[in-house]
């Protein structure tokens, strides 16, 4: 069956995935001779850098989402349709996704990434990830539940478990993660919990590597890891995870940790649909693209974004996975599909690293700047803007603006509510499911 889209004479684009990368090679093409469809599992782009300020209620969903169809409501040779792809045979040029069949001239994948669980079955089940709002609302109501549960709890030993917090992976999600809940420890919990003694909350943050923020200067990792132990989070250098069972977190290097809540930001890999071969990847399940991002043994199939590898010298695992690569390759795609429809040469990529920034907290962050470093109140002013800036809509914009206003004159977070209480599974519910 095929799907509901008009046919047309212009050669089609089939875009995956309405990401940085997505919408801004979709934006490339507008008013240009091609019949552009865009498909994602959502009707909505997700501002994923500020995913953990919802789990750790900072901010409503809806203040970091925005409606796709709304964005290209203007753009008369875009078509988008919400459906999941669940297959590509190349051969025939043919997307199947579960609204029927999509055939395409050109397919471009801008389908992210996914949390990488390393294999870890078990971790994988208790582990909460934060790469979705579905997930990220999952780990709000989770911690906000804990806490409910905490004071009625009488076993003791439960009882601490339920405030004890692991962020695994001190890369920008983990730092900023953690900075989020220290926070809450200092500022909101005890007005909300009067009752819960807040000396049994812990925070830990483990990182396999020596350092934080490995992306980024020494300054900035020296940085980070004393705000956060400033701010009571005791942070874990050289530690590797090996499991976690729901209740224990076990290191390679020995060290048992026990927590009812284990937030997983320590890996991600390539979301690549079924029906492209292992052949086509790379490292980290990326797809190894030319410096024009298209796959490479596969004409007519391009990658752009955290699903692809461009390996250069500079690069040699491909290109960082942030939103600004994703955008530039998107961007440069666009024109170099204009330029094939007409025959002419096509311009290689060149990614042009704009600097790297992260926050800890209140008047904490961290930037580079090529050879420039920033750090504390400036920093922190200089990521609120940046993030500012990135947001799609006005609406947006306005609602975070105001919500960080308040949080800071206040010193309070006004989305403490469990819309939909999370089922954490059992040990027995995973070795069934096995």
């Amino acid at each position: 069956m095929k799907a509901k889209i008009p046919s047309t004479n212009l050669p089609r684009i089939l875009i995956v995935g309405g990401g940085f990368g997505g919408i801004k090679l979709a934006q490339t093409l507008k008013k240009q001779p091609f019949q552009v469809v865009l498909v994602d599992r959502n009707n909505y782009h997700t501002f994923q850098p500020l995913l953990y300020q919802v789990a750790t209620g900072g901010l409503e969903p809806d203040s970091i989402a925005f409606p796709l169809r709304k964005m290209f409501s203007k753009q008369e040779n875009l078509i988008f349709r919400m459906c999941e792809v669940e297959r590509i045979e190349h051969e025939v040029k043919v997307a199947y996704t579960n609204i029927g069949e999509i055939a395409y001239d050109y397919l471009v994948l801008s389908t992210g990434s996914e949390t990488n669980f390393f294999g870890m079955t078990e971790l994988e089940a208790h582990a909460v990830g934060m790469k979705t709002i579905p997930e990220s609302l999952d780990l709000r109501s989770m911690i906000l539940q804990n806490f409910e549960q905490y004071l009625q709890e009488h076993d003791e030993d439960d009882r601490e478990d339920l405030i004890k917090f692991v962020v695994v992976g001190g890369g920008p999600t983990g730092v900023e993660t953690a900075g989020a809940l220290a926070e809450l420890k200092k500022h909101v919990l005890p007005a909300d919990y009067p009752e819960l003694d807040l000396r049994q909350m812990e925070i830990h943050l483990i990182q396999a590597g020596d350092q934080l923020l490995a992306g980024m200067s020494e300054k900035s990792s020296e940085d980070a890891l004393e705000s956060l132990e400033k701010m009571g989070v005791h942070v874990w250098l050289n530690h590797r995870v090996t499991g976690y069972d729901g209740e224990e977190l076990s290191t390679k290097e020995g060290r048992k940790f026990e927590a009812s809540t284990v937030i997983w930001a320590a890996g991600i890999k390539g979301d690549v649909p079924e029906g492209i071969d292992e052949s086509f990847m790379a490292r980290g399940t990326r797809l190894k693209v030319d410096r024009y991002n298209r796959v490479e043994g596969l004409d007519d199939i391009f990658a752009i974004g955290d699903v692809a590898s461009m390996i250069t010298e500079k690069y040699p695992y491909g290109h960082p996975q942030v939103a600004q690569a994703a955008i530039q390759q998107g961007e440069n795609l666009g024109k170099n599909l204009r330029r094939i429809k007409k025959g002419a040469p096509l311009k290689e990529f060149s990614y042009y690293d704009k600097g790297s920034m992260a926050t800890i907290g209140r008047n904490k962050a961290v930037v580079d700047l090529k050879k420039m470093h920033v750090k504390g109140r400036l920093a922190w002013i200089m990521w609120m803007f940046v993030h500012l800036l990135f947001l799609i809509g006005f609406r947006n914009k306005a609602v975070v603006f105001i919500n960080w206003v308040w949080s800071y004159f206040t010193y309070d977070k006004g989305t403490r509510v469990i819309i939909r209480p999370y089922r954490k599974r059992k040990r027995k519910e995973v070795v069934l499911s096995n």
